[in-house]
């Protein structure tokens, strides 16, 4: 009878291509042992027909005197019958060991590699615990260190503002050279730097010299005629919507107005500053453009 591969058990699945081919191979081994085996017992089977069929031939021939020897024959095929059928079990046991040889090393070996795979996956946990505590860490030293960033803003926008608002309160209502309009006047850079951040109007600061020629201010031009330090006093002409016009003796802090066709409000000249052949001061300009009717 031929051994059966399918009869014996399979190792069993593992995570691991290793152990399977490792198995795999086993499993080839014992069947090409199995097949030699196999081969070499129907060899054996074909030589022992032909030998019975030799002696049943030699049989016949002395039946009639060679009883005993008949006899003798029959009990050497016995014999032989009798090895024959040792001789398979004992290869059906060697191949049954090396089976069971084969599953165990295979299941060795998956555990091994069980263990192994159990032993980094405890390594990668490891670190990467390790990784989320150093990131939480860092992400609370920066969140401490935003928020205190964020309280030193907050303290330094309040005293902005403090400081804003007294420099708003600071600043003087000036009558200009319209009537009745008066107008908020920033004498230094402090108090022009609270009126830029009030928003209501737009600044351009200039310094202005003696010259025949008009200089660009924002949307005009100047041309300063003539000035006096000691009375602190100014005379410029005003070029807007191609039309000239001149403020004579103007003083320091003094809002000189005008208005253009582009704006219902007056634009305003303040001059802070009065030397020789020199002045320095602001154009404020309305945010909105909403021309004149």
């Amino acid at each position: 009878m031929a051994p059966n591969p399918s009869v014996y058990p399979q190792p069993p699945k593992s995570g691991s291509n290793l152990p399977l081919a490792l198995a795999g191979g086993a499993i080839v081994a014992m069947l090409a042992g199995n097949i030699y085996l196999f081969t070499q017992i129907q060899d054996l089977k074909k030589e022992n027909i032909k030998s019975r069929e030799e002696l049943q031939s030699e049989i016949d021939k002395v039946v009639d005197s060679a009883a005993q020897m008949g006899a003798t024959s029959r009990k050497h095929a016995d014999q032989l019958r009798e090895e024959l059928d040792a001789a398979r079990r004992q290869v059906l046991d060697a191949a049954q060991s090396a089976a069971q040889k084969a599953k165990q090393e295979a299941l060795a070996s998956t555990a091994e590699t069980a263990k192994k795979l159990e032993s980094q996956q405890k390594t990668i946990e490891t670190k990467l615990s390790s990784d989320i505590g150093t990131v939480k860490e860092q992400t609370n030293t920066k969140i401490d260190s935003v928020s205190s960033e964020v309280a030193s803003t907050k303290t330094d926008v309040a005293n902005t503002k403090t400081e804003l608002d007294k420099t708003i309160s600071d600043l003087k209502s000036v009558r200009g050279d319209l009537s009745g309009t008066n107008s908020l006047v920033a004498t230094n850079g402090k108090q022009l730097e609270a009126l830029i951040r009030l928003g209501q109007r737009n600044y351009t600061e200039f310094k202005l010299t003696k010259s025949k020629e008009p200089q660009r201010v924002g949307d005009i031009a100047l041309v300063l005629k003539k000035t006096d330090p000691k009375k602190n006093k100014f005379t410029i002409e005003v070029k807007a919507d191609d039309k000239t016009t001149e403020k004579k003796d103007r003083n320091v802090n003094e809002p000189v107005q005008f208005y253009v066709a582009k704006a219902a409000q007056p634009y305003e000249i303040v001059v802070n500053t009065v030397g020789k052949d020199v002045i320095s001061g602001y154009l404020s300009t309305p945010k909105d453009r909403i021309p004149r009717n």
